[in-house]
């Protein structure tokens, strides 16, 4: 089978930290030249320095912010007049945590902007190098929320099962090019989004931490939290020459938690 990557590039959004940096990293790791993407230039050095680059690869980063689809449009377009890519990964930090009743429009509006609107600005702008390459993949980090929502993300559930419908139609206008477009759905994964979401939960019913969180393990058949690189090992097959016949799929990594095939 075929994991190389080397001399594709791949941009790598949300990838200062968590599931995106490790996305970042086992790209690296494959051979592609990598341009990370996130708000902070500090945390985005930090993590391009930790990235492979024992054959030959020259990695880079884009200072954007995903609450102003405008200005991310003009800065994508910028950078591909001189760079294209064969590879998106798609990934932003989710919805505040809260039930569907109490979300204002506000919310939905920010969701809608940050995740769906900044992924077809990226996917669109970039197809065309894909299709000069003759070779390209979309790969999107959602949630396994797309199969069975989940408890108290309401913002969150809505969002990402219309993401999730936005990569299944894309996927069916693209696979003629080659082009793949794949959903990777992480479970319970250790970032500061899940710290986030039980720290949440605890203060909202009044519940310790470490109670939300064997609540949370006991769902999972695993018993454990997922690691960053066990979700982004998903986006690094999606990615692969192997993966070529893969394409509008929702792929769950979640130790077994969701409840639907």
């Amino acid at each position: 089978m075929n994991y190389s990557l080397k001399g594709m590039h791949a941009l790598v959004c949300g990838s200062s930290k968590g599931i995106g940096k490790a996305s970042a990293i086992t790209l690296a790791a494959m051979g592609a030249h990598v341009t990370l993407s996130a708000r902070n230039e500090a945390t985005l050095v930090d993590a391009m320095n930790q990235l492979d680059t024992s054959v030959g690869q020259q990695h880079a980063f884009l200072i954007a912010d995903f609450s102003k689809p405008v200005e991310l449009k003009e800065i994508i377009r910028y950078r591909l007049k001189t760079q294209s890519f064969q590879i998106l990964v798609n990934n932003t930090g989710g919805p505040a945590a809260g039930t569907i009743t109490d979300a204002n429009e506000e919310q939905f509006i920010s969701a809608f902007q940050n995740h769906l609107l900044c992924n077809h600005i990226l996917a669109t702008n970039l197809i065309d190098g894909m299709k000069a390459a003759s070779y390209g993949r979309i790969i999107n980090i959602i949630s396994t929320s797309v199969k069975v929502p989940l408890r108290g993300l309401g913002v969150s559930n809505t969002i990402r099962a219309a993401v999730a419908s936005w990569a299944k139609t894309l996927s069916n206008e693209l696979a003629v090019h080659g082009i793949t477009v794949n959903n990777v759905l992480p479970g319970a994964t250790a970032t500061e989004r899940l710290s986030e979401i039980i720290r949440h939960k605890a203060l909202r019913t009044h519940t310790e931490q470490a109670h939300i969180e064997r609540e949370m393990l006991d769902e999972i058949p695993m018993n454990r939290f997922a690691n960053p690189m066990e979700v982004a090992a998903a986006v690094g097959f999606l990615a692969s020459p192997s993966a070529s016949y893969i394409t509008g799929i929702n792929i769950p990594v979640d130790g077994g938690r969701t409840g639907c095939l």
